[in-house]
């Protein structure tokens, strides 16, 4: 990395691949540490598709509470599954696909910015023009 600065985005995107919300933190921060910042930032949608990495109690009854479905598959380590649905579950590819179009943009996938404000500002151009195009 340049300068020492590691960076993860955290994305939320609708049901089309289109970036809604989008969060910067140092690399080592945990996916399901900024899943509720990143959902605060938008009007609760419908459904929330997401991997195991979000498979969490706490995020579970926040989306429950919002009357949020949520289709995410459980760890391995859960002892009780909780039940989803699989063809919905396929339907995070799009999301997949965003992050995917987001890298062909050199700039984002290589980390040539030196500061987060300038790596982030990076991101939403190249989300405005995914979107727009």
């Amino acid at each position: 990395s340049r300068g020492g600065f590691i960076s993860k985005i955290h994305c939320l995107a609708d049901g089309r691949g289109r970036t809604v919300a989008f969060a910067l933190t140092p690399g080592d921060v945990a996916d399901i540490s900024m899943a509720l910042p990143v959902l605060r930032a938008v009007v609760p949608p419908k459904r929330l598709i997401a991997d195991k990495a979000y498979d969490a109690q706490s995020l579970r009854v926040w989306l429950k509470n919002r009357r949020v479905i949520a289709t995410i598959p459980s760890t391995a380590t859960r002892t009780v599954l909780y039940k989803h649905s699989r063809i919905a579950c396929r339907r995070r590819n799009r999301v997949e696909r965003l992050f995917g179009h987001l890298k062909n943009w050199r700039r984002i996938a290589a980390r040539y910015d030196r500061f987060a404000c300038n790596y982030l500002a990076a991101v939403a151009l190249a989300a405005c023009v995914l979107a727009w195009t």
